[in-house]
């Protein structure tokens, strides 16, 4: 066994290279060797521990460490290892933690099957799997790439980084990264809603009135979009005025365009939007993204129409109501006291033939024509509900 203060040099070395605690170092390999002793003698009491000073180990038991041969060796030196791995992963599973919702840079080393394996330095790997990956974008090996860390999980020995490009909180770091009055505070994002590779919309709002926090967002001649932007390959981003009035927040989230009415149901959370005709298409976006992304952002459920689409729904919805009213009128001019004839005896709608009375097809007006026998205008009734 090597002589006392090679022993300290060897832990010091460890503890650098592999960045873990040189304490619990320490710690682990008085627990190793105490466990190996105490399976080699069959006892449960042993007790190791190695003065910090020196680099002696002491034991409450009279053994020689020089003596207890290769097996014993092998036995500490394969715990000891497992304990370093085991204070490597925690270091940088401790690290990982706090960069939770951070951006980290990386190289793609591999793919395994969907997934994207980067190299994020130190022999630490990133997963960026398929639900995570733009569908848009391409990954190629040996390519610089910036993701959000997503998730840290412990999975045995090792340590589990899950990195994502399609979280909205991506575009929230990427601007704390590239606006200084995001990270200071002075401007606050409000709310994001994103399409990844297509669409972002941002809410911005800031307690001083004296800030622009759309301009600054924006930079002088767009730099600081603009960066943001490339970072996420094309993707457009909106960048809106939060506004706590809601009439105003839902006009702001669908710029570009200029909108005209906004009516609210706060029952239903539904808004109307009246918007003209050469404004419709641009309110609603490519494939609805611009009003969909609105609704999200606002909380509230957009309805975009014209005013010419808006007067042909209330036309039909008042045809319709008409036609019902029309249908319950001739139900209430039933009388409810009057005779119903039997199933067997006559079809509904038609009075029982009364043997009595002989035929009525020998000529009786009043078996032609109900009405005129009722003295009821039956078919001007009739011609009254289909007219309305």
């Amino acid at each position: 066994m090597a002589n006392a203060s090679d022993i300290l040099r060897y832990i010091d070395s460890i503890a650098r290279d592999k960045e873990i605690d040189k304490e619990s170092l320490i710690v682990g390999i008085e627990q190793a060797m105490a466990q190996a002793l105490a399976k080699k003698y069959g006892v449960d009491d042993i007790e190791i521990m190695l003065d910090r000073d020196t680099g002696e180990f002491q034991c409450n038991y009279d053994v020689s460490m020089e003596e207890q041969g290769r097996i014993f060796a092998m036995s500490v030196t394969q715990a000891i290892i497992s304990k370093v791995r085991e204070a490597e992963r925690d270091v940088i599973y401790d690290e990982f933690e706090t960069k939770l919702g951070e951006i980290v840079s990386g190289t793609i080393q591999r793919f395994e099957g969907d997934t994207v394996i980067v190299n994020l330095g130190r022999n630490i790997e990133g997963i960026l799997p398929r639900s995570e990956k733009v569908r848009s974008e391409n990954y190629n090996v040996g390519e610089r790439i910036r993701a959000l860390v997503y998730e840290v999980k412990k999975v045995g020995p090792r340590v589990k980084v899950i990195l994502s490009r399609t979280h909205r909180d991506l575009v929230r770091a990427l601007f704390e990264l590239e606006v200084p009055e995001i990270a200071d505070g002075t401007i606050m994002i409000r709310r994001i809603e994103r399409e990844p590779g297509y669409r972002t919309k941002l809410a911005v709002d800031s307690a001083d009135d004296k800030v622009d926090c759309v301009g600054a967002c924006v930079g002088v001649r767009g730099n600081r979009i603009k960066s943001i932007i490339d970072e996420l390959n094309g993707e457009r981003i909106d960048i809106i005025r939060w506004n706590n009035d809601p009439v105003t927040l839902i006009a702001n989230a669908l710029k570009p365009s200029e909108v005209g009415d906004i009516t609210l149901d706060p029952v239903t959370k539904k808004a109307l939007v009246i918007v003209n005709e050469d404004q419709q298409s641009l309110a609603i976006g490519r494939r609805g993204q611009n009003v969909r992304l609105a609704s999200k952002l606002t909380g509230w459920d957009i309805d975009i129409m014209t005013r010419a689409e808006l007067e042909r729904s209330v036309e039909a919805e008042d045809i319709a109501a008409e036609g019902g009213d029309a249908d319950a009128i001739e139900i209430d001019d039933v009388d409810p006291e009057a005779p119903t004839a039997a199933p067997d005896e006559a079809s509904a709608g038609e009075p029982a033939a009364d043997p009595a009375a002989g035929d009525p097809a020998a000529g009786d007006p009043a078996a032609e024509d109900p009405a005129a026998a009722t003295g009821e205008p039956g078919s001007n009734r009739d011609q009254t509900a289909g007219e309305s």
